[in-house]
């Protein structure tokens, strides 16, 4: 396991040591998991933007795209517990 010095201010210090023994934690274990939950933030934050610009780059190879009045609609019947037809897709308007 490797070892990481940081420098933090010591209102911040105080802060995290409150926090954490509220949490029943030590300082320490605090800041792994906030550490460890923004490491995560990010990288899902990382795979969403991959995934749009593949689906972009999917919208302007074919030029097709759903209408978002039927992809509205085509949402809200699902949520309904309904199961409607997807919509089709039709040419990407600028």
């Amino acid at each position: 396991m490797a070892t990481t010095t940081i420098r933090i201010e010591d209102e911040l210090k105080t802060r995290i040591t409150a926090v954490a023994e509220r949490a029943g934690k030590t300082p320490h274990a605090f800041m792994l998991d906030a550490i460890a939950q923004r490491v995560e933030q990010a990288e899902q934050e990382a795979a969403f933007h991959r995934l749009a610009d593949a689906r972009w780059d999917n919208v302007r190879a074919t030029g097709k795209t759903v209408a978002w009045d039927d992809a509205k609609a085509w949402l809200e019947a699902r949520s309904r517990g309904e199961h409607p037809e997807r919509p089709s897709p039709r040419a990407f308007e600028r």
